[in-house]
């Protein structure tokens, strides 16, 4: 059962902000990737199509956000592997992730760290993350003691296991996206 302070800052850490966006999007954008990410859902074709209407030049940025889309199982399933390999109790009784219920809470952060990197790909825009909501979320993360270097390793897996599948000769350079949220993350280990 989750404590009430715990309920509190579920709602509160909210890692996504698009207030530095305005004036760089239409208000109408601006409430598409709002929508998507309070349903949580990654951007959907008709979102990044209205996107490349507005700001043609980010086509392969939206391209990139729906490859990522689709293949997120995949990525989020070998990121998953790449902690349990670097921390392979960490799921067994006695394990930061034990019982199952913590370990599958980790592997949804992972979901949806990797949709929220795609709304800043999908953009072209680093600043994606709040800076409040990231606090509640160190704070959340502090009062469930997750284990915070091992929720670093698994996005650093997203990131790599996403790099994967980019093409060498794609304009988009992916990776700021990812450490952007990385650094994020792993302040809170400090």
């Amino acid at each position: 059962m989750l404590s009430l302070k715990v309920k509190e800052l579920i709602v509160k850490a909210r890692i996504v902000s698009f207030d530095s966006w305005q004036g760089s999007f239409s208000p109408e954008i601006i409430a598409r990737f709002q929508k998507a990410d309070d349903e949580k859902y990654y951007l959907t074709d008709e979102d990044c199509d209205a996107i490349l209407q507005e700001k043609s030049e980010l086509e392969n940025n939206g391209a990139i956000a729906k490859l990522l889309r689709d293949n997120a199982t995949d990525i989020v399933s070998k990121a998953r592997a790449n902690v349990l390999t670097e921390f392979p109790d960490i799921t067994e009784e006695g394990g930061e992730l034990y019982p199952a219920f913590r370990a599958e809470a980790c592997w949804r952060d992972f979901w949806q760290f990797l949709r929220c990197v795609t709304y800043g790909i999908a953009a072209n825009r680093t600043d994606y993350t709040s800076e409040s909501g990231l606090g509640f979320m160190e704070e959340l993360y502090r009062e469930l003691q997750v284990p915070l270097s091992a929720m670093v390793c698994g996005v650093k897996g997203l990131k790599q296991y996403s790099l994967d599948y980019i093409s060498a000769e794609s304009d988009v350079d992916i990776a700021p996206f990812f450490d952007h949220l990385i650094a994020g993350l792993a302040s809170f280990t400090k």
